[in-house]
């Protein structure tokens, strides 16, 4: 079987574009391959989180994964920081780094035009840290977004240079991978793009029943077509697509028929989506509370994801120090 590894964000709570994308996809991942998921609390620091808000949000991802149905009785699902043997090999993958190709990096130069007061190595050897993340399980495949492909490239370059310098074929090359026929694009409520954390125009899976109506009411819209069968500009093709996603196919269909015929009432519109999208979130939404109150079944599945994937990590660690030249141990 195929290994599969991905890294999860511990960056607040999920909204339904990161539902629709990233965890549908760790949902269908688990049934097809041998899965490593990890929480990247280690990648965070580049940010200086307090250590308050670290470890809540390493908590609240956690949950929120598993109350979408990520499982840990099929996937390894651990934190990055429980791992010990993955500095080990990010220190050997670093001496192995040249700063020309890290700076030449296009994540790390846009860092630096954002935050020219906040450059420091952590950004800079982002690559391989994320390539020892990876090749630490020998994956075969990581499924990454465009924005992601060139550190990807690196992680490939890595574990390449490292086979060329002590003369050996142990590491395999990752290969870029997507699910994209099974992920869906959920558009956001403030009528351009997707729905996102940074613009604000997200509904999350946590909402209460009150707070997605009063987001969606908020939706924007125009004051509706004036000739039958008219294209929809994108404000109004943004809440029909998010109907299209949460509701039941005839609801859409009645709404897109109001639409061509001249005949629709945003309104309505409005509070039957807000309805449905509760519907969908609700027994998600109970889930996150059960597991987000449960501090002993988290610590559980962490210590479970963690025996396993130190076992992993481990025996690599015992062939990467033998093959550089150091004790077994």
């Amino acid at each position: 079987m195929e290994t599969v590894v991905s890294g999860i964000r511990p960056t607040g709570n999920l909204h339904l574009g990161n539902y629709f994308g990233a965890v549908k996809s760790f949902i269908t991942m688990q049934e097809q391959y041998k899965c490593f998921y990890f929480i990247a609390d280690w990648h965070s620091l580049t940010t200086h989180p307090h250590p308050a808000n670290l470890r809540q949000n390493v908590r609240t991802i956690l949950a929120e994964y598993l109350a979408c149905g990520v499982d840990p009785d099929k996937a390894t699902i651990y934190v990055q920081s429980d791992i010990r043997e993955i500095p080990e090999l990010y220190l050997y993958l670093n001496m192995n780094a040249y700063i020309g190709e890290l700076e030449r990096v296009t994540s790390f130069k846009e860092k630096v035009r954002q935050n020219p007061n906040n450059v420091n190595a952590g950004l800079l050897t982002y690559p391989t840290l994320m390539a020892a993340d990876i090749i630490i399980h020998h994956a075969d495949k990581v499924p990454v977004g465009k924005d992601q492909e060139q550190n990807m490239e690196m992680a490939r370059h890595f574990a390449r240079r490292f086979n060329q310098i002590y003369e050996v074929e142990y590491f395999k090359e990752p290969a870029s991978f997507s699910l994209s026929d099974k992920a869906v694009k959920v558009p956001g409520l403030d009528g351009t793009g997707k729905m996102g954390k940074s613009t604000g125009n997200a509904i999350y899976l946590i909402d209460d029943e009150s707070t997605i109506k009063k987001k969606v009411m908020r939706a924007v819209t125009d004051q509706g077509p004036t000739t039958p069968n008219q294209v929809k500009p994108e404000p109004i093709e943004n809440i029909f697509t998010l109907m299209q996603i949460v509701s039941d196919p005839s609801t859409y269909e009645y709404f897109n028929d109001k639409y061509n015929a001249c005949e629709i009432r945003y309104g309505d519109m409005k509070k039957q989506l807000a309805a449905d999208i509760n519907a969908f979130c609700a027994p998600i939404r109970e889930r996150i509370e059960y597991y987000s109150h449960n501090e002993a079944l988290l610590s559980q599945v962490a210590e479970k994801g963690a025996t396993a994937a130190r076992e992993s990590a481990a025996r690599t660690l015992q062939d990467v120090r033998q093959i550089i030249g150091f004790r077994r141990n």
